[in-house]
Order: C-alpha cells, then structure tokens, then sequence
C-alpha cells in the first residue's frame, strides 16, 4: 500500500505526540497541527512539518492539506477534562464538536478519504453493566461525552454523503508513557490518576485525592479500564490501514483491556513503583464521573492487527514514572 502523508490535529499532545512516533516508525509521513494550548513544540520531532493553529481555522487547515498532500487526518485535538467540561460546557462543545465540524468540513472540500478521530468511552455514560461493547447505549453524563458524540455522529452522517470512511476509537483510561523516553505527558494541571500520583511520587504534588469512597465496587472507589499510551498509538496505526485497506467500511472500537482496577489499586501499583507511600487525601465524588467503565475489547482484537504490548499496570505505572522523574530532572537542570 502506497502511504500518503497524514495530518495530525493536536500531535502536540500527550496521545497525538505518541502516534506522530507509531506512525513514523511505520513508515508513514507525518504533518502536525497543534494550537499549544496545552501541547508543546517539543513533543513533535524536529523535522515534522508543523503549523502552529486551531482546527477551526478553516484557511490554516486547507493550506495545509493541500501543501503538505494530506491522504487522511488523525484527530486529537480538543479538550478533554470530565470536571470542568461540567462547569464550562460551552468551552467543551466549542473545542471540541464545533471546531471538529469545521476540520470535517474542511477535509470533505479537500476530498480527504480517510479521517481517524480520538473518542472516548465516556460517551457510555454510566453503564449499568460491567463491560460495555460498541453497541450498548451512547448515554453521556457529562458535556465531554456528549461532545465526543456528537462529532461520531458527524462523522457518521457525513460519510454517508460524501466519499470517504472514518473511525472513531473509544478510549478508555489512557495512562504511561513511551518506553523509550521519547514522549509522556506534559501538560500542567492533569487530572488523570496516574499523572497526578507520579506528580505526588517526586514531590511536585504533596497529595494524591481520591474522589469518592463510597461507590458500589469493591473498595469503594471508582474502576477503570487503563490502557497504555503506546498500544492505543499502535492502535491508531492499525486502525488507519485498515481504512485504507477497506475504503466501503467505518470502523467504531473500543480501546481497552477489557479490566478494570480501581483507583486504590493504582495508587497501590505507584507505592511499588516509587518504593515509598504517597500521601492520599480522601474526598467526596466528584461531579460526573460513573463508578465502574471496563471495555469489552472483542471488536478491536477481532478486527485490527493490533495485539497491546504493555498491559500489565506496573508497566504502566513505571513508565509514567519514568517519564515524570526525567521531567523533574530537565527542570532543575534548567533551574541550574
């Protein structure tokens, strides 16, 4: 298969940066665009074309697509934390609904054939089962889920008018870093458990909070489905040839281990990685979060040439680690 160039909307990020690294080291050309609102240049290798915008600007992005050849888009871009897209909702539906129709509108003008879009389980809502498969009920809780979902029904509908095909990857939670030491999370703020407890692990935070104790699970605390940064980029590669590989077909996949560990179980999983407790400071819930979100990754193992590499929650946990100890490093280096 002849491999065209690929755009990749916010490669800046902590998930786009690890696929501009799959799909590199595939073989395929690679272009980012990325407004750095929470990505930086860095995390894009030097000699990746790069275009410093948003999405939603319409002269940017077909400049790019023509300029650069673009064969099919991979995207990332938008905002993605559950708690605030509950008290900013209209921030969420702006970056990431409105400013996804305009990159689909721009790719249709462009007669782009494939696009690849960044979901998420959170457009399940809180299942009342303990694995949730592709087909089960799209029942947001939160503005983020429902903003993820309204792009996968744009997308939907579009294809249907226009020729091209599209995949939506449903994310459950994605956490690590390349094992390498190429790429890991950067953005200040996170709220993602395990960057939040690396964080607590080499002092930059003096706590980790744990945000309801009294869920229907097994220790009370809620219950995720990790799944390590590199196999969801690998994943990405897959599910990008097979678009190409089968034009007629939309592809709607899970993106999980199909387990779930709860968030005592992690930190559990960070105390052994660090070799010392970290501090945990037990809270209230916090406003949208379900307790239990376990994939049913059937569809993507059936469908993808795709097989997870780092599926233990140590690995996980320790490359998270890693990434977090030479982040601290190049700091106080810098600080030097």
């Amino acid at each position: 298969m002849t491999k065209p160039s690929v755009l990749v909307s916010g490669g800046a990020g902590y998930i786009g940066s690890h696929a501009v690294l799959a799909l590199r080291e595939a073989g395929w050309t690679v272009a980012v665009v990325d407004n750095l609102s929470t990505g930086t240049r860095d995390a894009v290798p030097s000699d990746v074309p790069f275009f410093e915008g948003d999405i939603s600007d319409h002269a940017l992005i077909a400049t790019v697509l023509r300029g650069q050849r673009i064969g099919a888009i991979m995207h990332f871009a938008g905002s993605i934390i559950v708690p605030e897209s509950v008290e900013r909702p209209l921030k969420y539906y702006g970056n990431n609904t409105v400013a996804s129709h305009q990159l689909i509108n721009a790719c249709v003008e462009a007669g782009i054939k494939h696009i690849l879009f960044s979901s998420t389980a959170a457009v399940y809502g809180a299942p009342d089962k303990t694995a949730v498969q592709e087909d089960d009920p799209t029942i947001p809780i939160n503005p983020y889920g429902l903003s993820k979902l309204m792009t996968e029904w744009m997308l939907r509908d579009a294809s249907a008018a226009h020729p091209f095909n599209y995949g939506a990857l449903r994310y459950f939670n994605v956490a690590g870093a390349d094992p390498r030491g190429r790429s890991g999370q950067r953005a200040e703020g996170s709220t993602h458990l395990i960057k939040v407890a690396v964080e607590a692990a080499v002092g930059k935070r003096d706590c980790v909070r744990v945000f309801g104790t009294d869920y229907d699970t097994p220790d009370g605390t809620c219950i995720r489905d990790y799944i390590h940064v590199s196999d969801l980029a690998a994943a990405h590669v897959a599910a990008l040839e097979r678009l190409f590989e089968r034009p007629e077909d939309n592809l709607v996949l899970n993106c999980g281990y199909g387990r779930g560990l709860s968030v005592l179980e992690v930190l559990d999983a960070v105390d052994r990685a660090n070799g010392t407790p970290i501090r945990r400071v037990m809270e209230g819930r916090r406003p949208g979060d379900p307790p239990k979100l376990i994939s049913k990754n059937t569809r993507i193992l059936e469908t993808l040439d795709w097989k997870p590499a780092y599926t233990g929650i140590d690995q996980i946990v320790g490359d998270a680690l890693a990434w977090e100890k030479a982040l601290q490093e190049k700091r106080a280096v810098a600080i030097r």
